[in-house]
């Protein structure tokens, strides 16, 4: 179902989030057939989106959700963990020591980043019957941006020394590897599982549980997703492991949108209009990504444009503008490289317009911040039956609450 279709009237005030889930559920049924094919079991990764007025329609497709925080950690049991079998699985870079006895908690399942952290904490865990696992890293990964490479050089983020792992694995029931980012492609997701299985392959045999992390874009059409259910299937059977999967992006991948209305027009030797948004405040991926978000309606006529990139970072050039005649839309902070994107409308856009960006929901709303006071993002849900729901408006009251 395309995210903007059965649009019902919605009164709340641009800028607001708005999540379909019927495009929810399209994602979780895909994710629920994977599980269904290979034995995996599916965990929401908060990190990535946290909107817990949408979890009533994920929960029947997932086994439960995973943190980086204790604030995740307790978010996923309150909200969905709460359900019959659904797990609650704790992990954090660095925990700190007062943290803890109530991450304990409220997990099923804890994951240590490092050994020093795992030797700290291990008992706590063990006696409160809690599974205890470790982060490993390959020191190799499928991601195109270095930020977010977890290979990357003098990474922090879990054990790679087979020795040192050795000597705790009677101390652990699991691993966790997350080494994958934006990966669409199957072949290479084979081999990185390859290389794991060459490198660690004698220590996950003497385990129950290895979760795989997030980052595989298996919702795309054309991906092979019963090549991936047989590989991950093969993998669970060879070294007697129940496989676990986190599935954050490719959970609500199309399902969110973000709505901004044109506060003013500009010329300045190309068309520039200005939305009553933020990328660094309402999508804050983009700046640290260097991306543009695509447009997905004007004036709520649903569109598909495709952006040029801007290079915020960067004085703008010939390679990644059209013409004098394409736009760039602006966010309304005092940052100079708040841009949303620059773009060739089909006609120019005129103040009180309404512009609808694209792929709103991951790490979203989970960023979401109060950078120069701009107003925040209504969230506003469309349900399966077509209604609308304001889940939350925030007003400067919660401004003022936000500092001190």
């Amino acid at each position: 179902m395309n995210e903007l279709s059965a649009v019902k009237p919605i009164t709340v005030p641009t800028p607001y989030y708005l999540l379909d889930e019927a495009a929810i559920v399209a994602n979780m049924k895909i994710i629920a057939r994977l599980c269904e094919l290979s034995g995996a079991k599916a965990l929401l990764a908060l990190k990535c989106f946290a909107t817990w007025g949408t979890f009533e329609v994920m929960q029947p497709y997932l086994h439960g959700t995973t943190s980086s925080s204790l604030n995740e950690v307790r978010l996923g049991r309150e909200t969905f963990g709460n359900a019959d079998e659904k797990e609650t699985h704790a992990y954090s870079v660095a925990y700190s020591a007062d943290e803890i006895p109530e991450v304990l908690s409220y997990a099923d399942k804890i994951i240590f980043n490092s050994i020093s952290q795992l030797n700290a904490f291990k008992d706590q865990a063990n006696g409160q019957n809690i599974p205890v696992g470790l982060r490993l890293n390959p020191k190799t990964s499928n991601s195109s941006f270095i930020i977010a490479d977890p290979a990357r050089p003098f990474s922090r983020l879990g054990e790679h020394d087979k020795a040192s792992i050795n000597t705790i694995l009677k101390d652990i029931s699991g691993v966790m590897i997350h080494n994958n980012c934006e990966n669409e492609s199957f072949a290479a997701f084979s081999d990185s599982l390859a290389d794991i299985e060459v490198k660690f392959g004698d220590i996950l045999q003497q385990l129950d549980w290895v979760s795989l992390g997030g980052g595989i874009h298996f919702i795309a059409p054309d991906y092979p997703l019963e090549q991936l259910a047989e590989r991950l299937k093969d993998f669970s059977e060879k070294y007697g492991v129940q496989v676990y999967l986190e599935p954050g992006e490719a959970s609500i991948h199309s399902a969110g949108t973000l709505v901004t209305t044109v506060l003013d027009v500009l010329h300045n030797e190309k068309n520039i209009a200005v939305v009553d948004s933020s990328i660094e405040a309402h999508m804050l991926d983009l700046l640290i990504y260097q991306e543009s978000a695509s447009i997905a309606a004007v004036n709520g006529q649903p569109i598909d444009i495709v952006p040029i990139n801007i290079d915020h970072n960067n004085a703008p050039t010939t390679e990644h503008t059209e013409s004098a005649d394409s736009t760039i839309i602006c966010g309304r902070s005092c940052l100079a490289g708040d841009i949303f994107g620059e773009y060739a409308l089909p006609s120019t856009l005129k103040i009180g317009d309404t512009v609808t960006f694209g792929n709103a929901a991951g790490y979203t709303m989970v960023k979401k911040n109060w950078f120069n006071g701009v107003n925040m993002p209504a969230i506003v849900i469309r349900r399966l039956d077509g209604s609308i729901k304001v889940q939350r408006e925030f007003d400067y009251q919660d401004y003022k609450a936000s500092l001190s």
